[in-house]
C-alpha cells in the first residue's frame, strides 16, 4: 500500500473544538475537576450513538474549554496533528459561542490566543491556518446575529470566512440571511453546512437564501440530478468529509459514498476530516480510503488540492505562496 501521508494536503472543513484529541479534553477535565466520564468509552474515545448524541458529546467536551489559554493550547495541538499528515493549509470553524458565549470583548481575547498559536505552528511546522467564524444553527437566528457581529468586528487577515453548522433540522436558512448579509458586507467568504441530514432541498435553500460559494458536506445533492447539474455549472464547491459521513451512518462505507460520482459529474469537491477524533480519521486516512475505494491516484489528489486552494478563504498572496508549496512537493 502506498503511503499517502507525505502527499501535500489542503483542508477546508475542520471544526476546531471537534478536532480536540480526547486525551486533551480528559486532561483539561481532570485539571478542572469536571466529570466528563460519560462522553468517553472504555478505550478513552468519544462515545455517541447518533448525530444528535454526537452534538451533545461535542458540546459537553467544549465545557472544559473555558479561557483563551485553553484555546491557544487546543489550536496548537490540532495544527501539530494536521501538519503531521502534511496538511499545508487548514481552515478551521471557530465558534464564538464556545469562546465567552459570543461576547465580542471576550471573543477578541480568545481570538488573539488562537491567532498566536497559529503563528507559532506556522513558524514551527509550516502549516497555515485561517479562521471561519461559525454560528450554531440550533442556537437560533438571534444568537447568529451576535456571532455575525463578532465576525464583522474581527474580519481580517486571519478571520476570512463565515459559516453555519449544527443541527440542519432546526430553523430555515432564510432565518439566518441577516447574519450572512452582515458577514458578506465585511468581505468574508461564505459557507454553510447543508445536504448532510437535510437532503437536497437544504442545499438549494442555503444557495438561495445565504448565497454561499461553498457548501459543507452537500453530498445528498447526488439524489437530485438537476441540483447536481446546477452545482457543476455554478462552480459551487463542496467541502466533503467521507469519513465523517460514514462514521455517522449517512453511508454504510466509503465505497457507497457519492464523492466520486459527484466529481465525475463535474461538481467541484474537496476532502476534509470534519471532527477527526470523533470519527477515527485524519487526512491520510481520508486519502487512503478514497484511493482504495475509487482508485484515486496522485493526480486526482493534486486536482482536489487545487480545487480546495482556489476555493480557500485566503488572500491572493497566501494562495500564491501555498500554490508554490504544492508545486514543489
Amino acid at each position: 500500500m502506498i503511503d499517502l501521508r507525505p502527499l501535500p494536503k489542503v483542508e477546508l472543513h475542520l471544526h476546531l473544538e471537534g478536532a480536540a484529541p480526547p486525551e486533551f479534553i480528559r486532561s483539561l477535565a481532570a485539571r478542572k475537576k469536571v466529570d466528563l466520564s460519560k462522553i468517553f468509552d472504555e478505550r478513552g474515545n468519544y462515545a455517541y450513538s447518533d448525530f444528535p448524541d454526537f452534538l451533545r458529546v461535542y458540546e459537553a467536551a467544549c465545557t472544559v474549554l473555558t479561557n483563551p489559554q485553553d484555546f491557544h493550547d487546543l489550536t496548537l495541538a490540532v495544527l501539530e496533528q494536521s501538519a503531521s499528515h502534511n496538511v499545508l493549509y487548514s481552515e478551521a470553524f471557530l465558534s464564538p459561542d464556545f469562546c465567552g458565549g459570543g461576547d465580542l470583548i471576550a471573543w477578541r481575547d480568545y481570538l488573539a490566543a488562537m491567532e498566536a498559536a497559529a503563528a507559532t505552528a506556522e513558524a514551527q511546522v509550516g502549516i497555515t491556518l485561517r479562521g471561519c467564524i461559525t454560528c450554531i444553527r440550533h442556537f437560533g437566528p438571534v444568537q447568529a446575529r451576535q456571532i455575525a457581529r463578532c465576525a464583522q468586528e474581527t474580519a481580517g487577515a486571519f478571520i476570512t470566512g463565515f459559516g453555519i453548522a449544527g443541527d440542519e433540522t432546526q430553523f430555515h436558512p432564510r432565518e439566518f440571511a441577516y447574519a450572512f448579509d452582515a458577514a458578506r458586507e465585511a468581505g468574508l467568504g461564505l459557507t454553510a453546512h447543508a445536504g448532510e441530514w437535510g437532503g437536497p432541498d437544504s442545499v438549494r435553500d442555503a444557495l438561495e437564501h445565504l448565497r454561499v460559494s461553498r457548501i459543507g458536506h452537500g453530498v445528498r445533492a447526488i439524489e437530485d440530478d438537476a441540483l447536481v447539474a446546477h452545482l457543476a455549472e455554478s462552480g459551487t464547491v463542496l467541502e466533503v468529509c467521507p469519513g465523517s459521513n460514514s462514521a455517522l451512518g449517512l453511508y454504510p462505507q466509503i465505497i457507497a459514498h457519492p464523492i466520486d460520482k459527484l466529481r465525475r459529474k463535474g461538481v467541484l469537491v474537496t476532502v476534509s476530516t470534519d471532527d477527526p477524533p470523533f470519527f477515527h480519521t485524519d487526512m491520510t486516512r481520508e486519502y487512503q480510503g478514497l484511493a482504495n475505494a475509487f482508485n484515486w491516484q496522485d493526480e486526482d489528489f493534486a486536482q482536489i488540492n487545487n480545487t480546495a486552494l482556489n476555493a480557500a478563504f485566503c488572500d491572493a498572496q497566501t494562495r500564491t505562496a501555498l500554490c508554490k508549496k504544492l508545486e514543489a512537493k
